[in-house]
Parts: structure tokens; C-alpha cells; sequence
């Protein structure tokens, strides 16, 4: 499946869709460089991250029966594994080695895994969607932070998503059945607040003071902005 999905990358001649910044907002451009952890840490945590969305992507495309939603499953996993590779070459350029950044973030990233992946297909589908939207999002603020390597990191994380064939996806199941709408609602929900304890791990504090917390609020104010549109447009009560 890896190597498969290595012979998917971005064909000859493709260009990289930049998402709107419109959607962030001003707050998203707060300076995080207090915050921030070390580059390293923050390279390592935004790789592993996006293997994840890929394994998790690959194991859906297995669990799907038809072609159709396979194939379009796989456009979102090859455009993670693609940021995965983008932020692994990144690493090596800078000298380091990614499997020695990445590991130390094996286990906390693994876990927050299991815990959001759904009992059902589709709220796993809901589960890559809302919490890649978030820590891409929330990773590139960061980024602001670390020079020319954080402008890189911004490219690849603003490069395209693929991720609108999962949002049909699961519209479909919505319009099969009134019912998903309320269950996916209700998942949505509760994917929030284990994202947002990834995101706040990452910052170099632990534990914020007031000062500390009076400069984030803003960016946790404009991800949950930016999740309420991604759960409005597919009509689900964020």
C-alpha cells in the first residue's frame, strides 16, 4: 500500500492549491515565538501527524466496498502522504533524521489515534477531516515562528487537501439517511476537545499562566471559528 501510494504523488505538472487564508483570520498570525517549541519538536510532531492521517486514510480505503469512494479516499491519503514526505525531506535537508524527530511523539499521536477513530467508517472519515482541518491550521500558525523552515512548513500544509471527496462522501450518507446527520453532529463534538489537547501539547509550556493564555486565546478562538464553517458546510451543528 505505501509503495503504491508513492507511484500516486503528484503527477508531472501539478501545482499546489493554496488554501484561502481568509478563513483564518488576523488572529493566526499572533507570534508564537514564547510558545512555540523547539524546531525540531515542531518538525517531528507536523510529520508524524500527517503519517497518521495517512495510515488512518489507507485503513478506510480497506473498510469501503465501493470503487468509487476507494478511489477518492486514496486522493485524501496521497495528499498526506505527500506532506508527510514534503516535512521528512524537510527534516533531512536541515540535517536531522526524521525517524529520531518523530518517535519521541509516537505514542501520545498513536493514542490520540485510537481515540478518535469511529466505530463506523464514516465517523472516521469525519474524524480525518475535522482534526487534520484543525492542526494543519493550528501548525501553520506556529510556523510564523520559525523563519524560512516555517514558510516552507506553511507551503505544505496550505498545499491542497483532497480532502472535499470525504466531505461527498459522507454528504451522501447524510442524504441516504437523515439520521447520520444528527450522529456525525454529535461526533464532530467530541472530536474538539481531544484535538485541541494535541494542539496545546505542542505549545513549549505545559501548563500556561494567565499572560500566557490571554496570547493563545485568540488563535484557539479562530480554530474553532474555522471548524464551525468545515462543520457548517457540510450541515452539521458544530
Amino acid at each position: 500500500m505505501f509503495a503504491w501510494f508513492r507511484r500516486r504523488q503528484r503527477p508531472v505538472g501539478r501545482t499546489l492549491q493554496l488554501r484561502s487564508r481568509g478563513d483564518l483570520g488576523e488572529a493566526m498570525r499572533v507570534d508564537f515565538a514564547e510558545l512555540a517549541p523547539e524546531v525540531e519538536t515542531f518538525l517531528g510532531q507536523a510529520a508524524y501527524l500527517q503519517l497518521g492521517f495517512f495510515e488512518t486514510l489507507s485503513e478506510l480505503i480497506a473498510l469501503t466496498p465501493e470503487l468509487a469512494e476507494k478511489e477518492s479516499l486514496s486522493r485524501a491519503a496521497g495528499a498526506a502522504l505527500i506532506k508527510h514526505q514534503e516535512l521528512v525531506a524537510l527534516i533531512r535537508d536541515r540535517g536531522a533524521d526524521p525517524t529520531q524527530l518523530m518517535l519521541p511523539f509516537r505514542e501520545s499521536l498513536d493514542a490520540f489515534r485510537r481515540n478518535t477513530h469511529g466505530v463506523r467508517p464514516q465517523e472516521t472519515m469525519l474524524t480525518v477531516h475535522i482534526t487534520a482541518g484543525l492542526l494543519d491550521d493550528f501548525y501553520l500558525a506556529l510556523s510564523s515562528s520559525y523563519g524560512d523552515t516555517g514558510r516552507r512548513v506553511a507551503r505544505i500544509l496550505q498545499a491542497d487537501d483532497d480532502r472535499q471527496a470525504i466531505v461527498d462522501i459522507l454528504a451522501a450518507a447524510i442524504d441516504s439517511d437523515e439520521e447520520w446527520r444528527w450522529l456525525l453532529a454529535l461526533w464532530g463534538r467530541r472530536l474538539v476537545g481531544d484535538t485541541l489537547l494535541v494542539a496545546r501539547a505542542a505549545l513549549r509550556h505545559g501548563h500556561l499562566d494567565s499572560a500566557e493564555e490571554a496570547k493563545v486565546e485568540p488563535v484557539f478562538s479562530e480554530l474553532m471559528g474555522a471548524h464551525a464553517r468545515r462543520m457548517d458546510a457540510m450541515g452539521l451543528a458544530a
